[in-house]
Order: structure tokens, then C-alpha cells, then sequence
């Protein structure tokens, strides 16, 4: 799997997937990102050259985004607009198709669909950090259309940032290239990527959504499938209720874990200053103890 996402993202990281033009509207280029993973990368590729605006604020779950007159304002005065399509953020979608007049990325675009999802499948792709990786490449290109004077700027924090990424990708190999069991049950299919990229098994109480109310027998399936499997932790999530997920925990005699798919940050998180990189790295630790990793 990774050889494929490796040679197809080798090919298009440099062809940006965008639409509309723009020229800056002051000393900076004036980004707006739909939620925390894509504003991460616009700050850190933009630096001092962009004022980034992330539409979903710390602690709402990004799918629950209701946008105000100032956020449609914002979409519509942007130089960049960056999104993620695949219904995600619907009304995010919506307001960038019908109100955006700068230059538009949607994160999606051209990344290879997980084996049986093609046409509509899981759109969590940053928590795999090589597609961020090849993301970050876009993002320079676009930052660099929008503001040619800062474009060397921008492929050198890209640069930067994507090697940043690419060890925190081999550490995710190396600390789980050995553990007890490779079966991943989450609260929801939120790590499809995730676990496509490290060999892993994704097993969800709950479909793509994480408002999906599972089906009872899914919960029955899934407590006899750990005890078939010797699994040991039920992954649960921050932003949403992990009452089903303990309720499985507990029928099954399981451990239960907090694992980010990282759609945005905490409160809590966000005022100590965390980011992409720390919670993907706090997530490795949890995954480590809950699999039973050497």
C-alpha cells in the first residue's frame, strides 16, 4: 500500500490541485484553512508571509462546523482558501464553492482512495504524515502563486516542514514495526490511513462519522473479535462521546486509551501550545502501550 501512495504522490506533489487566482491583499497572503490539520500547514509553509485563519475553532468537532456571516466574509476575502472535500465539512464545501474568489485547494484531490473506498471514502488522510508530507508541496505551490515574491519562502519552510514529517513518519514505523496485536478498534474509521501506512487493522464501532449510532451486533461482533484476537485496549476519541466505546470496554473486560485522529485540537492542548507533530507523537506512545509494542 505504501509503495503505491509513495510512487503516486512522488508524481503529483508538485502539481498543485487548485482553482481561481489571486493576488495578495496586503503585505501577506490572507490563507483560510477549514480546520486545524490544513492551518497547521499553511502556517508553518507561510510563515511570516501569510495570515492564516482557521475556520474551526479549538475544541469543536469539525464535522459539527456551523459557519457565521465573519467565516463566509473570511472565505470570500481570502487569497487561499484550503479545505478538505469528500463531505467532510459540508457546509465548508458549500461556502467555498459559492463564495471563494481567490485560489482554492481542496486536500483530497489526487490522493488514492483506501482499497474498496474509491468514489467516496474516508477523508482523514493527515493521519498518515507522508500524504501531509506531499500536502505541504501543494500548499507552497498555491502560497507561491498567490505571492511570487515569497515563493522561494515558501518551498523552504516546505522543505523544513516536510522533513519534520518524514521522520516523524519512520518513527511511526520503527515503534510499530513490532507489537503484540495489529488490530486498531476505534471509536470510529477515522485511521484508515493511519493504519494502511503502518500495517494495521482498522476495526470502528462506528462508520465515518463520529455521530454514527452503531449497530448493537457490531458491538457484540467486535467484544468477541478481541477476545478471538487477544486484543487488550478499545481506542477512544477527544472530541466526541466515548460512552459506546467504554460500554464495549467494559462488556469485554478491556482497557480503554484516548487516541486523536487529530481534527482538531483540545482546549487544553492549544493553550500549552501543542501541535500536528506533538499529538501525532503523543499518539504513537498510545498506540505503543495499547498494542503491546517493543
Amino acid at each position: 500500500m505504501r509503495a503505491i501512495l509513495s510512487l503516486t504522490l512522488a508524481l503529483i506533489a508538485v502539481l498543485p490541485a487548485c482553482t481561481g487566482s489571486a493576488e495578495p491583499s496586503g503585505d501577506t497572503v490572507d490563507v483560510v484553512a477549514s480546520f486545524y490539520p490544513l492551518a497547521f500547514v499553511a502556517e508553518r509553509v507561510g510563515g511570516d508571509r501569510a495570515t492564516v485563519t482557521n475556520l474551526t475553532p479549538p475544541g469543536v468537532e469539525p464535522h459539527d462546523l456551523e459557519l457565521s456571516p465573519d467565516d463566509l466574509e473570511a472565505i470570500a476575502a481570502a487569497d487561499v482558501v484550503i479545505n478538505i472535500g469528500g463531505g467532510f465539512q459540508p457546509s465548508v464545501e458549500e461556502a467555498v464553492e459559492t463564495e471563494a474568489s481567490g485560489i482554492t485547494i481542496d486536500a483530497l484531490v489526487d490522493v488514492p482512495a483506501l482499497p474498496g473506498q474509491e468514489g467516496g471514502g474516508d477523508p482523514h488522510v493527515w493521519l498518515d504524515p507522508a500524504l501531509v508530507a506531499s500536502f505541504t508541496e501543494r500548499v507552497a505551490a498555491v502560497l507561491g502563486e498567490a505571492d511570487p515574491e515569497g515563493a522561494d519562502g515558501f518551498a523552504d519552510r516546505a522543505a523544513t516542514l516536510r522533513g519534520e514529517l518524514e521522520t516523524l513518519d519512520r518513527e511511526f514505523r520503527e515503534g510499530l514495526a513490532s507489537c503484540r496485536s495489529r488490530v486498531l478498534i476505534t471509536n470510529h474509521a477515522a485511521f484508515g490511513y493511519m493504519a494502511a501506512a503502518y500495517d494495521l487493522e482498522q476495526r470502528a464501532i462506528s462508520g465515518l462519522s463520529p455521530e454514527a449510532e452503531p449497530d448493537p451486533g457490531r458491538i457484540a461482533e467486535l467484544a468477541a473479535e478481541a477476545e478471538r484476537d487477544g486484543v487488550t485496549t478499545i481506542f477512544t476519541e477527544e472530541l466526541v462521546s466515548a460512552e459506546v466505546a467504554e460500554t464495549l470496554a467494559s462488556e469485554a473486560g478491556l482497557a480503554t486509551a484516548v487516541l486523536s485522529p487529530l481534527e482538531g485540537l483540545t482546549e487544553e492542548r492549544a493553550a500549552v501550545g501543542e501541535d500536528y507533530l506533538s499529538v501525532m507523537r503523543a499518539n504513537l506512545e498510545v498506540m505503543r502501550d495499547g498494542l503491546g509494542c517493543t
